[in-house]
């Protein structure tokens, strides 16, 4: 890895502190991206589901790997600031690959999810946790840095709050002794439950940020590192462009 990509990742795991959560911009291709930096943001992430909107895809590894890298890469290279990569569940790649790949990308981090699509359902957390520890070990043995942030999935999935909380935890202790840099518990949404969950999670905590769900103060109150929002700023921009769109046609 250059010494510029080693700089960036170490910039870019600098920034996860409990209390002062980084707020990333989710991006979906190199204009975003840019214009994100342009506002003053100091990293960025790339969402798989705008991503594999914007090129005509399904989210949930149904779009091609190789679209998917290359579409990180365009990120990266219109912009200076880190970015950190949304790769699902690692899209089949060993180890050694993903991390080839993501360095390919000039991404200096990535997302890692653990939901198993093949059968839409959650997969092992102890078989996860290997796989993210040999992640892991694939970047040392390339003598490359990676930021890896581990999604948790429990609320994607059905099932009781406290059950989901616990689970959740269980799991996010079991990638934070793996070696992740940051756990993500997409779409938890209750204050009491991300206090918890930050407490005993055992890394940094990424919380998704939904328009309407959190302010940036509440998730800093709560000991937050990490700010997401996934591909709801693809929706709220599409949203604004049909609204102009209505606003210009009204009437006539």
């Amino acid at each position: 890895m250059s010494p510029a990509a080693t700089e960036g990742a170490a910039a870019l795991r600098a920034l996860h502190r409990p209390g002062e959560p980084v707020v990333l911009p989710n991006a979906w291709d190199a204009a975003g991206a840019k214009r994100f930096e342009e506002a003053g943001f100091s990293a960025i992430a790339t969402t798989s589901s705008a991503v594999a909107a914007s090129i005509g895809r399904a989210d949930h590894e149904l779009a091609p790997a190789d679209e998917m890298l290359a579409a990180v890469a365009r990120i990266v290279a219109a912009v200076s600031v880190p970015v950190t990569a949304d790769l699902e569940a690692g899209y089949g790649l060993s180890p050694d690959e993903l991390v080839s790949a993501l360095v390919g990308t000039g991404a200096v981090g990535l997302n890692l999810e653990d939901t198993d699509h093949s059968r839409g359902e959650l997969g092992d957390p102890e078989r996860n946790a290997e796989r993210l520890a040999a992640v892991k070990q694939a970047a040392s043995d390339q003598g490359v840095d990676v930021v890896l942030n581990a999604r948790v999935d429990t609320y994607l999935h059905p099932g009781e709050p406290e059950e989901r909380l616990e689970e959740a935890v269980r799991r996010a202790r079991l990638y934070a002794e793996a070696g992740a840099d940051c756990v993500y518990p997409i779409l938890m949404a209750d204050r009491e439950a991300v206090r918890r969950f930050v407490a005993e999670a055992g890394a940094p905590v990424n919380i998704f940020a939904g328009r309407g769900l959190f302010r940036l103060a509440e998730l800093a109150e709560l000991g937050v590192a990490r700010v997401t929002f996934g591909g709801s700023l693809q929706a709220t921009a599409l949203n604004a462009a049909v609204e102009q769109l209505a606003e210009f046609t009204a009437g006539s």
